[in-house]
């Protein structure tokens, strides 16, 4: 018996201005699943995670994290256990702050440190997962003065400090160079190799890090193809979600690649 999902989204609405962002999408998570999400620009992927983070209602369709159902519960206490990294959280954390400070916070919910007291061992399992994911020597630095990939990282750990029981990524490599991309990926992969849950927005496969168990195709709102990530990241799926002829390679190590065959369809 299958166990019961750690995120159940079924039939999937979102309506805005007499068009669909998303369209009967559906998204069921298990325990120990990780889940890559890719489509195209404006296909809705960003939607659907924040969806997932109880952070946007749907114009319609139903939605269970964590056995909580949105809209009958209090959203504030059901987000404690969703661990949420995103690049926009760098525009609304104040840049002075430090990286410690910056990670610490999420175990509140907050953006900043001065509405809660922190204890000894809340900074020291900061420092931990920050070392965990190799930008332990920035603890002290100042959040505004880091390079946006240690940004990146530097919000990963903020994903993680209240020790969630799934974590949301939304596009956690947008905007990296190519070093700190290969950086950021190989943090992820200590997490796709765990046992908690986790769901990535992505645009490219090459994000895509090795663990990843299942993924979602989107293109205009709609599922082109789901399941085991394996019968999934394929050059037919991303071909019809594109609009391109797009070749898939797997690597020895577990890692893909895509290119474009061809001029577009």
């Amino acid at each position: 018996m299958a166990a019961s999902p750690v995120i159940e989204l079924r039939d999937i609405v979102v309506a805005r201005d007499g068009s669909r962002i998303l369209d009967g999408i559906d998204l069921v998570v298990r325990p120990g699943e990780h889940w890559t999400v890719i489509g195209p620009n404006g296909c809705g992927k960003s939607t659907l995670l924040r969806i997932a983070a109880f952070r946007e209602h749907p114009t319609s369709g139903s939605v269970r994290v964590l056995s909580a159902e949105l809209g009958r519960v209090d959203i504030r206490r059901a987000r404690g256990a969703i661990g949420w990294v995103s690049g926009g959280l760098s525009d609304v954390l104040r840049h002075d702050l430090s990286a410690s400070d910056v990670v610490v916070t999420a175990l509140h919910g907050a953006l900043e440190p001065w509405w809660h007291e922190y204890r000894d061992e809340d900074r020291h399992r900061a420092t931990a997962i920050l070392d965990q994911l190799g930008v332990g020597s920035l603890v002290e630095r100042r959040f505004g003065t880091l390079s946006t990939g240690e940004r990146q990282r530097v919000l990963l750990a903020r994903g993680l400090m209240a020790d969630p029981a799934v974590v949301l990524l939304d596009e956690p490599a947008g905007g990296l160079d190519l070093g700190a991309r290969e950086e950021l990926v190989a943090s992820l992969e200590t997490m796709t190799t765990g046992l908690t849950p986790t769901v990535m927005v992505t645009h490219h496969v090459d994000e895509v890090p090795v663990g990843a168990t299942h993924a979602l195709v989107m293109s205009g709102g709609r599922s082109v193809a789901s399941g085991s990530i394996d019968d999934v990241l394929r050059g037919e799926a991303l071909s019809e979600a594109f609009g391109l002829a797009i070749t898939v390679d797997r690597r020895a190590d577990g890692r893909f690649s895509a290119y474009a065959s061809r001029p577009p369809l």
